[in-house]
């Protein structure tokens, strides 16, 4: 796979790269976080960072695949010297939002290597969940943001809201989600 252009590259050039490279070192990945909200709005919103939960590998696997890829550990991300506008990290996991581990990611096919990502509908719980715990009203915009681009399963949305107390914070979405 041909590197992305690294000083210009989006959320989802870098994502296929670097999750090619993982998935074909046997490391399996989920994209979760503000990078997915900025592909499933074509570029509206802006993350600034990629956050991959990783579902096998070891840590030291992944450290592995990406110096080999030109990215340097800082603190706890990776950089890449030549893409200052875009930084990697690895969340603990397991992969989950609020209390639902039973997350059954989208897959994508990228040059005959299987990546992962949140679905739509569970990118906007995972917006939802950081509005709800940490009222990080910038989050609701986002969950709004993919729901306004991407066909999402507002049931489960709703059905979850309520498995997290937060009946409130579905319909404060669902009234945004109408008003654009």
């Amino acid at each position: 796979m041909n590197s992305p252009n690294w000083k210009k590259c989006t959320e989802e050039e870098l994502w296929k790269f670097v999750g090619f490279y993982l998935a074909e070192a046997g490391v399996e990945s989920v994209l979760v976080g503000g990078a997915v909200v900025a592909i499933y709005s074509k570029g509206a919103f802006k993350s600034g960072d990629l956050d991959f939960v990783t579902q096998s590998g070891t840590q030291e696997k992944v450290r592995e695949v990406l110096e080999a890829l030109g990215f340097k550990k800082t603190s706890r991300h990776y950089e890449h010297p030549e893409c200052q506008h875009l930084f990697i990290e690895f969340p603990i996991g397991p992969l989950s939002i609020g209390d639902d581990y039973k997350i059954k990611p989208n897959e994508v096919n990228v040059e005959g290597k299987t990546i992962k990502i949140f679905s739509p509908t569970d990118c906007v719980r995972d917006r939802l969940a950081s509005y709800i715990h940490f009222n990080a009203r910038e989050c609701l915009d986002q969950a709004v943001l993919v729901a306004q681009n991407k066909p999402v399963n507002l049931k489960k949305i709703e059905e979850w809201c309520k498995s997290e107390r937060a009946t409130e914070a579905f319909d404060e979405f669902k009234t945004k989600l109408k008003m654009r």
